[in-house]
């Protein structure tokens, strides 16, 4: 017997924070006007060194979101410093869940450290886990983009979706 698929109760929002809190404000900027993105749940997941700056990036996800009109609830969660395996584990138990609930989830790695980015697309595809969007911010020049979204020249930028990309080839 298939199990009942539970309808989607909105978008859920992982953003994974490194040294950059500019990359994640401005990519998560970008899903919202680029792509209408409008999540329920945005949690910021970042390592210990930079946990400081995921309070900076909660609230700007905040006022940012209150700008289109919805207010998501934002969380944040800190993982120990380069560890790979953990990294994943952590992900892909958030993202787990957060489908269970019913949510459709998206991953933002724009800003994430090599070492989370490849630790949570690793664990979340090994499991199969049914993530709709992969964000990435491309910049063709990183000169003077530590400024809002809206200041930056959209022609050096664009928001792309790994998971719309890879479709759109097979």
């Amino acid at each position: 017997m298939i199990a009942p698929v539970t309808p989607a109760s909105g978008d859920a929002y992982i953003a994974l924070l490194g040294r950059s809190t500019w990359a994640l404000v401005n990519a998560y900027h970008a899903v919202l006007r680029e792509k209408g993105l409008r999540p329920k749940r945005v949690i910021i997941v970042t390592e210990e060194p930079y946990a400081q700056d995921a309070s900076i990036a909660a609230e700007a996800i905040g006022v940012i979101s209150e700008g289109y009109g919805f207010g998501p609830a934002i969380g944040t969660d800190i993982l120990p410093e380069a560890d790979f395996v953990g990294a994943g584990q952590t992900i892909r138990s958030l993202a787990g869940d957060l489908i269970r609930q019913g949510f459709d989830v998206a991953i933002d790695i724009t800003s994430g450290r090599k070492v989370t980015v490849a630790g949570a697309l690793i664990a979340v595809s090994v499991v199969g886990l049914d993530i709709r969007h992969i964000y990435y911010l491309a910049m063709k020049s990183t000169d003077d983009v530590a400024k809002p979204y809206m200041m930056i020249p959209h022609q050096i930028q664009q928001i792309r979706d790994i998971m719309e990309d890879a479709g759109a080839r097979s």
